[in-house]
């Protein structure tokens, strides 16, 4: 569906990948710091969560929790004095569940350089009612050839995931009938 407004009685109107893309910005100061003097990894992995939860929240219209995230890459340090740029765009949605892409930029707070990728993840987000139960959300219609290509990528992610699952379920079901007991 692509256009809002032709949305079927009682379904909700389908909303573009930018309706609720969204930046996080924040300037990393001591406090952020580990032991060797870096910006914690968990501080950042904080602020995807934030962005994401945002993301999320705005594309489905109310609460939406964290349910999983995947592929969490730091590939550069993060300094205190950087000024982290967090991006978060939804990239796909199901019943009740949504993929958040994640992309953390970072730059020198006092330099005029370009920000360059430190990091990168992808987080699912279930979205609940006042009784925390799960609520539909809307699909999200990709707008670019980028916004395409995260969405086939995000599918092809939660097949992984999916199957993931099984296979553990399934092993654990197995040992359990053999009787081991872990």
């Amino acid at each position: 569906m692509t256009d809002q407004a032709q949305a079927p009685e009682g379904e909700i109107p389908a909303k573009p990948t930018s309706a609720s893309r969204t930046t996080l910005s924040h300037i990393m100061t001591g406090s952020d710091t580990n032991l060797l003097g870096t910006v914690h990894g968990g501080v950042i992995m904080k602020l995807v969560d934030d962005a994401a939860g945002a993301v999320a929240g705005r594309h489905s219209g109310g609460p939406a929790v964290t349910a999983s995230m995947d592929e969490m890459v730091f590939l550069e340090p993060v300094r205190v004095g950087d000024l982290v740029h967090v991006r978060a765009q939804v990239n796909w949605t199901g019943r009740s569940s949504m993929e958040v892409g994640v992309r953390v930029m970072a730059e020198r707070w006092n330099e005029s350089t370009p920000a360059q990728q430190v990091g990168s993840a992808y987080l699912v987000f279930a979205a609940v009612d006042e009784d925390g139960k799960p609520r539909r959300v809307p699909e999200v219609v990709p707008e670019t050839e980028r916004d395409k290509r995260r969405y086939q990528e995000a599918q092809i992610r939660r097949t992984h995931r999916l199957a993931r699952r099984r296979a553990i379920k399934d092993l654990r079901e197995q040992r359990a009938a053999e009787g081991i007991d872990d």
